[in-house]
């Protein structure tokens, strides 16, 4: 047996791919902003970080990452504002270090302008545009933000405020130069979410399309399988259509499937023993989410559940008190919810953390895997009893 190794797997190709559609190069144009959507713990955050980033800094830009999960208790356009003020602290060096040691916590950059770094993104002190701008200057070269979670701004009306800074930051620093000054890129881990940012014109990026974010494939197995194959001996390997089938079953999330062959190992009986946990390590980790899911529904109210049901299926055009969504609400209940008794089962699913509210009003699944859950489970809109009292 070889001793163990980090296995890491590269998806530089990929990382190319979406830096030539920032500039406009290629098929694909994300010009106006790369965002991407996949369920949580696919590889989103590790391919920013260990992908991503690097083709970019070897494109020569100077990339700024911020997670809004870092610290999901603080104002998002704090974080945001946080990350870039760390940035031009870092980028002022000695000079601006200097100046604080004395003291002083405003600095002339560059003769062009005056920043108040403890105030970026607040009234009275520098617009992100502002702050953006500078922070390109003292690069020298093409700024690259990206913001993990993104969907995450739109829960706070500050948050909501930030995304419209950032994008007349992305027009001022890209207008009538020729070049990029400022790429955007935002992830989401639920489509319906992410798109809350670009659907509608009252949104701020409103007209930039959503891109699903391609989960890892077989290529990604094969990888795994050759890595892993090397700490056994001969014969008590793991076969790939194994591991294919299980990263399957688990979502293709890498995280869960290091996790079940971990599992399997522990309780190793042979190849074929090994193989055989691995796969019921897997479907029942499948089992065990659907029976959460299945638990929590079935203690709802029926005004909750016809709610939950037009979200499903109107999502994400959905619009809680349209005409459209009182039909849906009917065909399950037999009668019209008052608009008390909507807003009471949207409050109630966003308690048990079922459902997700925007900063204005608009609403998605918390959980990408719930709505195909109950989508599997509802291909038809269910029949309910008489309502039940809120």
């Amino acid at each position: 047996m070889e001793p163990a190794f980090p296995f890491v797997h590269r998806r530089t190709e990929l990382a190319r791919i979406y830096c030539d559609a920032l500039e406009g190069r290629g098929v694909l144009d994300f010009t106006s902003g790369l965002f991407l959507a996949a369920p949580r713990r696919t590889g989103k955050s590790t391919f920013l970080r260990e992908d991503l980033i690097p083709v970019m800094r070897e494109r020569g830009w100077e990339p700024v990452y911020v997670d809004l999960w870092s610290d999901r208790d603080r104002e998002p356009g704090e974080l945001i504002a946080g990350t870039i003020r760390k940035a031009l602290d870092q980028q002022d060096g000695v000079v601006l270090k200097a100046a604080k040691r004395i003291g002083l916590d405003r600095l002339n950059v560059m003769g062009t302008l005056s920043l108040d770094l403890s105030k970026i993104g607040q009234p009275g002190g520098a617009t992100l545009a502002d702050a953006l701008e500078q922070l390109r200057q003292q690069a020298g070269k093409p700024l690259a933000l990206l913001v993990d979670e993104a969907q995450h701004a739109l829960s706070t009306e500050g948050g909501t405020r930030t995304m419209f800074a950032l994008k007349a930051a992305r027009d001022r620093l890209n207008q009538g130069t020729g070049k990029f000054g400022l790429h955007l890129v935002m992830t989401g881990s639920n489509r319906d979410k992410l798109a809350h940012l670009v659907l509608r014109k009252s949104e701020p990026f409103y007209g930039a399309g959503i891109t699903r974010f391609p989960l890892l494939d077989r290529g990604f197995v094969e990888a795994y399988a050759q890595w892993l194959n090397r700490q056994f001996a001969q014969g008590m390997e793991f076969p790939v259509e194994v591991l294919e089938q299980a990263f399957d079953l688990v979502g293709r999330r890498p995280e869960m499937l290091k996790r079940i062959v971990g599992e399997a190992v522990s309780e190793f009986g042979g190849a074929a023993a090994l193989s055989a946990q691995l796969m019921e390590n897997a479907k029942e980790l499948q089992r065990r989410a659907w029976r959460d899911f299945e638990s929590l529904y079935n203690t709802l109210t029926d005004s909750q559940k016809a709610v939950l049901d037009g979200v499903a299926r109107l999502s994400p055009d959905y619009e809680p008190f349209s005409e459209e969504a009182h039909a849906a609400y009917q065909t399950l209940t037999g009668k019209r919810l008052a608009a008390s008794s909507v807003q009471s089962a949207l409050d109630a699913l966003r308690d048990k953390e079922l459902l997700w509210r925007a900063g204005r009003g608009t609403y998605a699944f918390e959980d990408d895997g719930l709505r195909a859950w109950y989508l599997e489970q509802h291909r038809d809109p269910p029949r309910l009893a008489p309502l039940d009292p809120d």
